[in-house]
């Protein structure tokens, strides 16, 4: 299983989740973010194009994870370094790896990580 997991601020549209998807050039089968921002109309719009289920990941599930990458606003927030690297994590199951480091938007509203694993 193929999981994008998102991380974006409030100005973000889904354009901005859309172009950091693009920079791993893969086709997600679930996509994830915090629970807190799993609602927003920006990500909605993206699972709705992308035919895709939502995963919301819960604070606890969050805050598990080991993350590779460090945000002060993401660790203060949301108690880990990378929302998308977590949520990646979380939702693609015990044993999950990520690809590498979660990629920024190119107007550095939204991150994106792609983990590979088997879902919860």
């Amino acid at each position: 299983m193929i999981v994008a997991g998102f991380g974006f601020r409030k100005s973000a549209d889904v354009s901005s989740l859309r172009s950091a998807l693009a920079l791993y050039d893969v086709a997600p089968d679930l996509i994830t973010t915090a629970a807190a921002k799993a609602g927003d109309k920006p990500f909605t719009d993206l699972a709705r194009v992308l035919g895709v289920p939502i995963d919301a990941v819960s604070p606890e599930r969050l805050t598990a994870q080991p993350v590779l990458t460090c945000s002060d606003a993401s660790q203060k927030t949301y108690g880990t370094g990378s929302v998308a690297e977590a949520a990646a994590l979380a939702a693609a199951g015990p044993g999950a790896r990520l690809l590498g480091p979660r990629m920024i938007s190119p107007d550095t509203l939204a991150t994106c990580a792609i983990a590979i694993g088997d879902p919860i």
